[in-house]
């Protein structure tokens, strides 16, 4: 494996024989390295392969700034969340997070503070990726004696939702707001606090999440369920009743106008997270 080009001493990139680029990190694996050279994999720490040349460009040249300690970090969050938590998540996951948390290290160097709006959202809706968020500022506080605010982690944990969904950052944000909206609709409609470990309301909080994807997009299942939906309305009156609420509301402040299919699927998740 021969050096294809030297970003900095501890980082490269490689080309495989099928032509596909990897970029190689190593403390020091460059050192007075050039291009055609070969690459001592002793000292091969992370081997990254991004598919899309633009995002592999934008890689390599963020590497060019960035701590090596900072892309473990990153690395290892980005692993256990595709790995532990079995998220499927966009590449581009690479750039937009390493940067977003280099950024945010520059700001509290500087002094400055940014509030993240949606943390009590976040920390609701996404406990798991929340979760990546505060085991990222614990490691960045471990190896850079650095203490960022915990809005940060709720930053960290949009940016991972945003790449399962495959969105963008502001996106996530307005589409994490939507099921906010939601969700305080139907508990004002029943009265009640849902059990937000339960099986039934990760359920509902992942339709919730496709439903607004549908809404952001102009998007609609198609209406071939008239007379199911009749039925399931007969069945379950309060969490029917429910979900005419949530499309009025829909209705009026996203222009979004529910098909009797995205009623039937709402009817049914209200259903089960009020009920079990």
């Amino acid at each position: 494996m021969n050096i294809a080009k030297v970003i900095n001493n501890n980082v490269i990139s490689v080309y495989q024989s099928d032509g596909t680029e990897l970029v190689v990190m190593g403390r020091g694996i460059a050192f007075k390295k050039k291009p055609g050279d070969k690459v001592d994999e002793t000292r091969i720490q992370k081997v990254f392969a991004l598919k899309n040349k633009q995002t592999s460009d934008n890689f390599k040249m963020l590497l060019r700034e960035v701590p090596l300690d900072l892309i473990v970090i990153v690395e290892e969050i980005i692993n256990d969340a595709k790995h532990n938590l079995y998220k499927k998540l966009n590449e581009n996951i690479y750039v937009s997070l390493i940067d977003h948390i280099n950024f945010a290290i520059e700001r509290y160097e500087e002094g400055l503070e940014i509030k993240n709006a949606l943390l009590w959202e976040v920390k609701q809706l996404y406990k798991e990726e929340f979760a990546l968020g505060l085991k990222t500022l614990e490691q960045i506080k471990q190896r850079f004696g650095i203490e960022l605010p915990v809005d940060e982690a709720a930053f960290i944990a949009i940016h991972i939702v945003n790449a399962e969904m495959n969105e963008e950052v502001i996106t996530t944000m307005s589409i994490t707001k939507f099921i906010q909206q939601i969700i305080n609709i139907a508990k004002y409609h029943f009265k009640v606090d849902f059990d937000e470990d339960s099986l039934s309301y990760f359920r509902f909080i992942t339709h919730l999440k496709f439903f607004a994807q549908r809404v952001f997009k102009g998007n609609h299942y198609e209406n071939n369920y008239d007379h199911l939906y009749d039925m399931i309305k007969g069945k379950h009156k309060e969490a029917a009743a429910c979900t005419e609420k949530i499309g009025a509301f829909v209705k009026k402040e996203y222009n979004h106008e529910l098909t009797n299919e995205e009623k039937l699927y709402l009817t049914v998740h209200i259903e089960r997270v009020v009920n079990r």
